[in-house]
């Protein structure tokens, strides 16, 4: 048998399974594309984790190219009953690698499989919140945190282990915004947080230990603050943190903005970092990203992304850059198929950085 037509076997199945038995990471597009805050479809203000009941119901009415129903079921809200909610995330990927100088490599890989629940034995008041991944390797708690919300449902308080506020929460920790600032979803952090949400406005500040979930080292903390003010076809933001520690601070500071014209969603950020813990001098570092989301059809979008990263502005040429171009198919409720290429551009002498990436994956989340 052809080696395409096996892999279109595997993908066929992989999404059956992933829309059986597997919320959706945060895509912030989506946000900008109806004009809605984090708040109004995830259970985490900030965004991604576990959706709400209105998440769920935009995700089977707006989202995929077409409805398929069940046999005298009833649509999936997530909601158990007043007191539980559930959830889940499952993805598999097909990637094809080529290193200038090195063998191509291959592989098919299982990124994650995660499941989300919510306590609520105060209904909207008091709740307990657990994200724990279950694949690949062994079973890794995520977030897991007690919140209060305040009668009005303006103040929320939370403590115990989440992901921080900062910037774009993107699906995909591997763009530049989310690797050198260190906030995605591999590294949430232990403390306490506090949010504000009133009309257009969002606003998170979170004190951490700034270990990303390590031992506490020393007595240094950690400190994120996120605020943002959405309009119905535009929004902007920004976002500080400061870390702490003996080994020195590291700081950062950004802003990120979202515009909605016509069938596209514009999104960008950009940061500025110090660190002095990279080594005997205070080190500058910024890094940006621009994308745009070509809403085709229904169920369809085309998102080409830029990113640059600058690793030492006392350093000249040491620039690198990334492209991508993704296609994302949404071809019922509950399943996005993804096929992309990624194109780095760094210094000629690094072969890393100047790999190309082309990828597959199916998701299926509830």
């Amino acid at each position: 048998m052809r080696a395409g037509a096996v892999f279109l076997q595997i993908c066929a199945l992989v999404a059956l399974f992933s829309a059986s038995v597997a919320g959706v990471r945060a895509e912030p597009y989506f946000a900008v594309r109806e004009g809605l805050k984090c708040s109004n479809c995830h259970f985490n203000a900030a965004g991604g984790g576990m959706r709400n009941a209105f998440g769920n119901g935009w995700a089977q009415t707006a989202l995929p190219a077409r409805r398929i129903e069940g046999i005298e079921s009833d649509a999936w809200t997530g909601v158990v009953n007043r007191f539980f909610a559930l959830g889940g995330n499952l993805r598999a990927n097909a990637t094809h690698t080529d290193v200038p100088d090195n063998d191509a490599r291959s592989e098919f890989d299982l990124e994650e499989g995660r499941a989300y629940l919510a306590i609520t034995p105060i209904p909207d008041r008091l709740a307990v919140y657990f994200d724990q991944r279950f694949a690949p390797g062994g079973s890794t708690n995520l977030e897991a945190f007690a919140r209060y919300t305040t009668e009005d449902q303006r103040w929320q308080v939370q403590a115990g282990q989440f992901y921080l506020p900062y910037g774009l929460r993107l699906e995909d920790d591997g763009a530049f915004i989310r690797q050198v600032t260190g906030i995605n979803f591999a590294t949430p952090d232990r403390g306490v947080q506090v949010g504000y949400e009133s009309g257009s406005l969002s606003t998170q500040l979170a004190v951490s230990n700034g270990t990303a979930s390590g031992p506490e080292p020393d007595e240094g903390k950690q400190v994120s603050l996120r605020a943002e003010h959405v309009q119905r076809v535009w929004r902007v933001g920004a976002g500080f943190n400061l870390n702490h520690t003996d080994a020195g601070d590291r700081q950062m500071q950004g802003v990120f903005a979202g515009l909605r014209t016509g069938p596209i969603a514009w999104l960008a950020e950009a940061d500025y970092l110090t660190d002095e813990t990279l080594g005997p001098e205070e080190r500058k570092q910024w890094v940006g990203l621009i994308e745009a989301n070509w809403w085709i059809s229904q169920g369809h979008n085309l998102k080409l992304t830029a990113e640059v990263f600058e690793p030492d502005t006392d350093v000249d040429e040491d620039e690198q850059n990334r492209y991508s171009l993704v296609y994302e198919l949404f071809p019922f409720q509950f399943v996005q198929l993804r096929l992309g290429a990624r194109i780095y551009d760094g210094i000629p002498q690094n072969d890393l950085q100047n790999r190309k990436l082309f990828f597959a994956q199916l998701h299926g989340f509830f």
